[in-house]
């Protein structure tokens, strides 16, 4: 059986489970051996393999544990992520998510930077998108001052993702010049977004 192997030592949640699962999408038969460096690593591929229905073996070496996924049907992650997108499509076509703060959680301020950046860059990296994302208070600051996090913005906004930010807010902070991706808006814009898609979550 041919195995691929996959590198993701030293990698933050959540990109081992978004590369590995990337790989798994290149390959119609085989094993995919991904290497990393955590506990918190391991168990996600572990979930992954199960929400994959993936058959996978677990090594664990000098301190890395070795995931190997196993491919034995042609037909997998594409149609298995086809099928999940139309299932799911009714509700992201009237799906609506508010962002208030450049921080993801409360606690250290260090600690909700990264959260956030991972948490836009897993919305970048999962379909189906949502219709808008409305960004208020420092939250602005993601659309205007996070390289990282404009540059994941911006794919979602090329995918047809509305990207709203608050002009008063911009304002604010000074930064409405810096703006990076998607367009200035009003309160009133964004109460019509909440108001007009039923779908709404807010972090």
């Amino acid at each position: 059986m041919d195995i691929k192997k996959l590198n993701c030592e030293k990698m933050a949640c959540p990109m081992p489970v978004i590369k590995t699962k990337k790989e798994l999408g290149t390959i119609e038969k085989g094993a995919l051996e991904v290497t990393v460096d955590n506990n918190t690593a391991k168990e996600n591929l572990l979930k992954l393999a199960a929400s994959l229905e993936m058959a996978v073996e677990l090594k664990e070496e000098n301190e890395l544990f070795k995931v190997t996924f196993i491919k034995t049907k042609e037909a997998n992650i594409e149609q298995k992520n086809e099928k999940e997108n139309k299932i799911l499509q009714g509700e992201a076509d009237n799906e609506v998510l508010l962002i208030g703060s450049n921080l993801l959680g409360s606690g250290h301020e260090d600690l909700g930077k990264i959260l956030m950046k991972g948490f836009i860059y897993t919305i970048s990296e999962t379909k189906p998108y949502p219709n808008k994302i409305l960004f208020i208070n420092s939250a602005v600051k993601l659309t205007a001052e996070n390289e990282e996090s404009i540059e994941n913005l911006k794919k979602m906004e090329d995918a047809g993702v509305e990207i709203l930010s608050c002009g008063t807010c911009l304002d604010f902070y000074n930064i409405k010049e810096n703006l990076a991706v998607g367009r200035v808006a009003n309160m009133y814009d964004i109460v019509e977004a909440l108001k007009q898609n039923p779908n709404r979550l807010a972090v």
